[in-house]
């Protein structure tokens, strides 16, 4: 299964456009994240959000806020003017983890909510937020292997 999580820091802003046939929300934005030598530049990949969480995306994300993202990560290949094929990330959002509760909350889980709700007199990590570490796909299926 492909899974992932980033700490990322939006970079632009959240764009959101609908689909042709059913009119479902679409987000788009960039962000970047730390590479993994000292020396080299930030990453950027384009987060793409369906749904409801484009539109929390539209109405909650801002330029220059840091998240905890969760999702699928792809490779597109793209052509270049020159005629050339280039690869592209994407990753295809499934979750939002603010970095502050002065965020908005609505993209955590409402169990979760009212776990941070109820203990922000008692803050974790100096934040006042529980992580959700619930796997994305439930662990009950039947299959044998």
């Amino acid at each position: 299964m492909n899974h992932c999580m980033l700490e990322v820091l939006v970079k632009k802003a959240p764009t959101v456009r609908f689909t042709q046939d059913n009119k479902t929300p679409l987000a788009e934005l960039e962000v970047e994240f730390d590479s993994l030598r000292a020396d080299d530049p930030p990453c950027a990949i384009k987060v793409v959000g369906w749904g409801k969480l484009a539109e929390e995306l539209q109405n909650t994300v801002q330029v220059n806020s840091k998240l905890v993202i969760e999702g699928r990560l792809r490779m597109n290949t793209v052509p270049r003017q020159d005629g050339t094929k280039e690869k592209q990330a994407e990753f295809t959002l499934s979750r939002i983890h603010p970095f502050s509760s002065k965020t908005a909350l609505s993209s955590i889980p409402s169990q979760t909510q009212s776990n941070i709700k109820s203990d922000s007199a008692n803050p974790i990590n100096n934040e006042g937020v529980k992580w959700d570490s619930s796997p994305l796909v439930p662990d009950t299926d039947d299959i044998p292997f």
